[in-house]
């Protein structure tokens, strides 16, 4: 807490070295085209991993922390790590940027509170911007928006649940994630990350993923030493590679340089 209180944002070496890495030359001003522009190229070079937990690596929950793996370390994180860095960089671009948790749907039912953190990023109306949850929206959704958006994706749906003021987000018709609307801290999310960090029960602990989406509208995946391409219209091969492409694989794909392959830890 006294690290996240002594934080006060990204410097303008830091943004400018941020834009860098995900190869924005000019944000502009805070828009929903600007900010649109800025969550495809997150998404397009940032990947989506958990390589940290197989790696002996501490997912450190503090915004300078979060900035420095992805733009330092040229990494890539989970939902709290790259939507935790991606608030940090709009932020200091001017946007309004509040954490949402989100209950992610495992088949019917949603799983459990701060299961996932997205953003709210309020301009002449409210967005949801997610760079964090692996194939998902490319651009940022409505959050107000009750009717069809359509997206590379798909086509996604916002609607209200219960009286409360919570809000499934669904992707062709099939429920991802209930979004409760009130803002927290980053700080919030900290034991429902550690859970998923450390418990033999969290998917995270059972093997090693690092995916980032194509130009082309598919998706490459190293899982272990799969590596596995799905094209724009589901059709899918897989490689089995040896340790030593791997690693390439890893640096070429994804621009991670690793000395050795990360493993499921002993749970």
């Amino acid at each position: 807490m006294d690290h996240e209180r002594a934080y006060e944002g990204l410097t303008t070496a830091a943004r400018a070295a941020y834009l860098d890495r995900i190869g924005v030359a000019d944000p502009g001003a805070p828009s929903a085209g600007g900010l649109a522009r800025l969550q495809r190229a997150h998404l397009r070079t940032v990947p989506f991993e958990n390589l940290s937990i197989h790696l002996g690596e501490p997912v450190v929950l503090e915004p300078a922390a979060l900035v420095a793996k992805v733009v330092d370390r040229r990494r890539g994180g989970f939902c709290y790590e790259l939507n935790g860095a991606f608030a940090e960089l709009l932020r200091s671009l001017g946007y309004r940027v509040s954490l949402l948790a989100a209950r992610v749907f495992q088949g019917e039912r949603p799983g459990p509170p701060f299961d996932h953190l997205a953003l709210r990023v309020d301009l002449d109306e409210p967005w949801l911007a997610d760079v964090g949850f692996g194939r998902f929206s490319e651009l940022p959704l409505r959050l107000d928006g009750r009717g069809e958006q359509a997206d590379p994706q798909g086509v996604f749906t916002v609607r209200p649940y219960g009286e409360h003021g919570e809000l499934d987000v669904l992707m062709d018709g099939e429920p991802q994630y209930r979004l409760d609307q009130r803002p927290y801290r980053l700080a919030d999310f900290g034991p429902t990350c550690w859970w998923q960090t450390s418990s033999p029960q969290s998917h995270f602990t059972r093997s090693t993923t690092c995916s980032l989406p194509t130009p082309e509208g598919g998706r490459t995946t190293l899982s272990g030493t799969r590596l596995i391409r799905t094209a724009p219209d589901g059709g899918r091969a897989e490689e089995q590679l040896t340790d030593a492409a791997a690693l390439s694989a890893y640096r070429e794909h994804f621009g991670i340089a690793l000395d050795r392959l990360p493993s499921p830890p002993s749970v």
